[in-house]
């Protein structure tokens, strides 16, 4: 049942993701505007000090966009990757569950930290905690605690539990 559930939520993780990366490819005007006014800085408060940082190359605002959905798709494959191998020794040997479950870390990994690089210290480089229009420090929380419980509670090694139950002799 531990490793049903790993696989149940590495999928939720690699549904959401595909989403994200649907979401960011269809609606890329409305997701590239908040990248821009939030690498642009322009809601911040009035004469901050800390505008310096603002990146307002339309070219570089296109180029870590570009970067954000390419890592987004990358992790999405490595999550789904990682569930299609799970769930093919689930019912097998600890080792070759856990082996398995290596591509599902990944993924999960990459997630986490693109919103924790690309969100929570972006998010502070930029100053977007000062904007009420272009602040997503809500979504990123949720984002980051929810892959994070999921990476810690995958990245648990198994023992040699079966999946389904289906083979108890070992």
């Amino acid at each position: 049942m531990i490793r049903l559930s790993k696989i149940t939520l590495t999928t939720s993780v690699a549904l959401l993701l595909t989403l994200i990366v649907f979401n960011n490819l269809t609606l890329n005007m409305t997701h590239f505007e908040f990248i821009q006014n939030v690498m642009s800085m322009k809601a911040v408060f009035l004469e901050n000090i800390g505008s310096w940082r603002a990146i307002t190359s339309p070219l570089l605002h296109h180029l870590f966009y570009g970067m954000m959905v390419i890592w987004q798709i990358v992790a999405t494959l490595l999550c789904w990757w990682g569930v299609y191998q799970c769930w093919h020794t689930c019912t097998g040997r600890a080792e070759r569950f856990n082996h398995a479950k290596i591509s599902a870390i990944a993924g999960l990994t990459l997630a986490l930290l693109l919103w924790m690089i690309g969100f929570v210290i972006g998010s502070e480089w930029f100053l977007m905690w000062q904007s009420e229009i272009w602040n997503g420090q809500d979504h990123t929380f949720r984002m980051i605690m929810i892959i994070s419980i999921i990476l810690i509670f995958t990245s648990l090694p198994d023992s040699d539990h079966y999946c389904l139950n289906l083979d108890q002799s070992g």
